[in-house]
């Protein structure tokens, strides 16, 4: 079965690159500036985080004395939860959002998770290559602990892909699943330490903090780039189970409901 869903997604490889591209040019044809749109508006919040809490509020790290501190703090954590949040909302409305093409053509239906996860990544790559330059403009550049970025990057992709196929199967079926997971991601933010620094918080938020799987992989890049340190490996080898965990649940649930996904649609 294996073996004929890889068979399937290389002879369509065509397809899904191509309906990348498609999402990618979509998003700023009609603009008048277009894809410069993707390098504006993050080197704009990026200059807002350092002008106006390095700057402005003066706002430091405890024991980083440096004076861009905190806006990498914060570019560390708010880069790579948008990358969350953005292939977890596409994964959530995937199959509803194409519903029309499900139904017209026949191609395999797990081409559709994989072109919004690239999207998305392709997104973050351009936005995450403009904050490693800012990073060297201020001579702050991390030095080869950047490359743990990659693993920690795997662990955040195969969980925010594994829940987004759970949640978005179950959102064909039950459309109450996309606004909860709205609300939920909310909260979800405010319980991962992006804005604020978890040392800060007393033991028992600490404690319920500590079973986020994203806390951990938020954590992993501030270590990275701001500490200068190793990820915690052991808290993002839990992760990592957890995470092989719901793409396996993921992968059963699709594979059942597969043909119901279609005429439920």
């Amino acid at each position: 079965m294996i073996n004929g869903l890889l068979n399937g997604i290389i002879r369509y490889r065509g397809f899904i690159f191509g309906s990348v591209k498609r999402d990618f040019q979509s998003r700023y044809q009609n603009s008048f500036l277009g894809s410069a749109w993707l390098v504006l508006q993050p080197v704009a919040m990026i200059l807002v985080y350092t002008v106006i809490f390095s700057k402005v509020m003066g706002s430091r790290l405890a024991g980083m004395p440096g004076a861009f501190s905190y806006s990498i703090y914060l570019c560390s954590g708010v880069l790579t939860w948008g990358l969350f949040i953005e292939t977890l909302n596409g994964l959530v409305n995937v199959f509803i959002s194409n519903a029309n093409v499900l139904k017209k053509l026949n191609f395999p239906r797990i081409c559709l998770p994989i072109i919004v996860s690239l999207s998305s990544f392709v997104n973050f790559l351009i936005i995450f290559g403009l904050f490693l330059i800012f990073l060297i403009v201020i001579n702050n550049f991390p030095g080869l602990s950047v490359f743990y970025v990659i693993p920690v990057l795997i662990i955040q992709m195969l969980f925010t892909i594994g829940l987004g196929t759970i949640l978005g199967v179950m959102n064909v079926f039950v459309r109450d699943v996309g606004q909860f997971v709205g609300i939920v991601l909310q909260f979800w933010f405010w319980l991962t330490p992006i804005v604020y620094v978890s040392k800060i918080l007393p033991d028992s938020v600490k404690n319920i903090i500590s079973y986020n799987p994203m806390a951990v992989i938020i954590m992993s890049y501030q270590n990275i780039f701001i500490y200068k340190v190793d990820p915690d490996w052991r808290s993002l080898l839990l992760v990592l189970v957890l995470s092989l965990c719901l793409v396996a649940i993921g992968w059963r649930m699709f594979k059942k409901h597969s043909a119901d996904i279609v005429d439920e649609l």
